[in-house]
């Protein structure tokens, strides 16, 4: 096999896989803790948020480091404190999950960012989408067994096999991540200006593509993560569905969709509306199918929202990251992927942080229904004006 299925680049998807398996646990384990030791939704969410919170302001700095230095370097040092991590869970409270999840954080900043720049620098250009798109599905792929097996161990109540879990996971992604290579530009590049990273920040603002994109992925990820950290409880209150369920549906047509689909994806650097308004529709319905399962449908609705929620989440980070790529100046086009990265962290975190008060205030069904019309203002985004041509 050539290209994004080659040899190589299998080992980084296998990587990827690993280092995603302990997150797909511990998206389950930690609200239901929480909830156990008596803790608000607030609560909940602020401790699930810190993650990705961390995540979103280490990432263009991650990718103004991995500039300099390449993707290989960054990442085996990265892979030490994911371990540290990681242990953490395995003798603390809500109070140390917090602590670990910012360290969480900043490990998942570089490591993501590693594996993705240096994908997209070793293929070429008809190919970056494949490779986004691989690297995205195995991120995902975790997701399918990870809840069910998160369910089981609490029900369990034997945080031993937790424990094992946990360690033996870090153990093997580290073993995997040292013997990880990928031939990338980065050891001949210049390195980047000073100054490069306050323009950078002024282009989140000037520059209609990142813009753009990066106010869909900013909404689009505010409802994936209230599914994250709200789904365990809101199927706890409901008859109609399980939480486990729900979350391997989900993840199960975000790999279906990012592997049959993969070339499906636009790699020509041209702006596709309705290409990406057939995405936002899908987290709508997905929002607003969840939301009613507690009233009506039941199961079958709760269950569709699934679908529809893992298909939105398969296809569009894959296509908006594909598209900027191609239109970002090069000269600072990591820590531009980078700040647009971070507009995904930064809604995965709101989801959690902004969602929990909404749903004390309504309820898990109300909340919903938010993120429905959340979805839908999105449609707007699209068709906005441009400021220059695509």
């Amino acid at each position: 096999m050539k290209g994004a299925l080659s040899w190589p680049f299998l080992r980084l998807y296998l990587l990827t896989l690993l280092y995603f398996s302990a997150n797909s646990i511990l998206n389950v384990i930690i609200p239901l803790k929480g909830e156990s030791l008596g803790a608000s939704n607030s609560t909940i969410g602020i401790v699930m948020g810190a993650y990705l919170l961390t995540t979103m302001f280490l990432r263009p700095w991650a990718g103004q480091v991995i500039h300099q230095l390449g993707p290989v370097k960054v990442l085996r040092v990265i892979l030490v404190i994911n371990a540290l991590a990681l242990s953490l869970y395995t003798f603390t409270g809500l109070g140390g999950y917090f602590f670990a999840r910012m360290l969480q954080g900043i490990c998942t900043a570089f490591f993501s960012m590693s594996l993705q720049l240096g994908i997209i620098d070793a293929l070429p250009q008809k190919e970056r989408s494949q490779g986004i798109s691989m690297y995205s599905l195995c991120a995902s792929m975790p997701g399918v067994l990870g809840p069910l097996l998160a369910v089981n161990i609490w029900e369990t109540g034997n945080m031993n096999v937790f424990t094992a879990v946990i360690v033996g996971m870090a153990v093997l992604t580290g073993a995997v991540g040292f013997s990880a290579t990928v031939k990338t530009a980065a050891d001949n590049r210049p390195k980047a200006h000073k100054t490069s990273m306050r323009g950078s920040f002024n282009q989140l603002i000037t520059n209609p593509h990142l813009f753009r994109c990066s106010i869909l992925m900013l909404g689009a990820s505010i409802i994936f993560g209230a599914v994250t950290v709200f789904i365990p409880l809101y199927a706890a209150q409901n008859d109609h569905g399980s939480a486990a369920v729900y979350l391997m549906l989900q993840a199960g047509m975000i790999v279906a969709a990012r592997f049959f689909l993969r070339k499906k994806i636009p790699s020509d650097g041209r702006w596709h509306p309705a290409f990406v308004t057939g995405i936002i529709l899908a987290i709508t319905v997905a929002s607003l199918f969840t939301g009613l399962s507690s009233s009506m449908g039941g199961f079958v609705v709760f269950y569709c929202g699934a679908l529809f929620m893992g298909l939105a989440q398969a296809m569009l980070y894959p296509t908006l990251t594909t598209y900027l790529t191609f239109v970002l100046p090069e000269i600072n086009r990591n820590v531009l992927i980078g700040l647009f990265i971070a507009m995904a962290d930064l809604g995965v975190s709101l989801g959690g942080v902004i969602m929990g008060p909404v749903v004390d205030w309504l309820s898990y069904a109300g909340m919903y229904f938010v993120c429905a019309v959340l979805g839908g203002g999105l449609l707007l985004v699209i068709y906005g004006p441009q400021r220059q041509r695509y």
